[in-house]
């Protein structure tokens, strides 16, 4: 994009869309350098401490900034839309104004500049993986938090994602307030324990 004559170049990209539980977060990131000591990936790709050791080279390299939508919103207006303005404000809050935007996935952005949808982004693109990366780590940390508040449903290790021991969990208790009430299973179980 540099080369055909576009000065800041952002990516964004978010984590959180698929989980039953907690918020979806989305990070910008404008590339100050193109050079990581670190391997700098999908954030799926990249082992947690290899993630949280990149976090850390792109927060001194590179200029960013993160949104976060709560579940409440996601159950107001749908887990597509809340990711959307999670992204468009994450783009929106970056200090120096973008003048294109590279976006992970299918998602098309209400955006003050031009910008392009790119499927794996992430795997392909240098900013959208450090978008990845800021977005996941920064997720994961505010599940941890919510473990603390909650530390029956076992969010330190699924971090809401639908696995089996989530499963397992939410026969045992009602939904927490941090479920997301419009997804299944936790919309039927919801209802059935009222």
């Amino acid at each position: 994009m540099l080369s055909e004559g576009y000065e800041v170049v952002a990516g964004v990209d978010e984590s959180g869309v698929g989980p039953l539980a907690g918020p979806v977060v989305s990070a910008a990131v404008n590339l100050s350098a193109f050079k990581f000591k670190n391997r700098i990936d999908e954030s799926k790709r990249l082992t947690p401490k290899a993630r949280i050791r990149a976090y850390d080279e792109i927060l001194k390299k590179c200029t960013y900034s993160v949104a976060v939508i709560s579940r409440n919103v996601i159950d107001a207006i749908n887990i597509y839309n809340a990711t959307k303005i999670a992204m468009e404000k994450a783009v929106a809050r970056l200090d120096v104004r973008p003048d294109y935007v590279l976006i992970d996935g299918r998602m098309k952005l209400s955006l003050p500049c031009e910008g392009r949808s790119i499927i794996k982004g992430d795997r392909k693109c240098l900013s959208i993986a450090c978008a990845s990366i800021i977005a996941k780590v920064r997720r994961d940390r505010i599940m941890r938090r919510l473990h603390k508040l909650y530390p029956e449903y076992g969010f330190i290790s699924h971090k809401g994602y639908g696995t089996y021991e989530h499963f397992k969990t939410l026969n045992r208790y009602v939904p927490s307030p941090v479920h997301r009430l419009s997804f299944e299973p936790v919309k039927t179980l919801s209802k059935t324990r009222r």
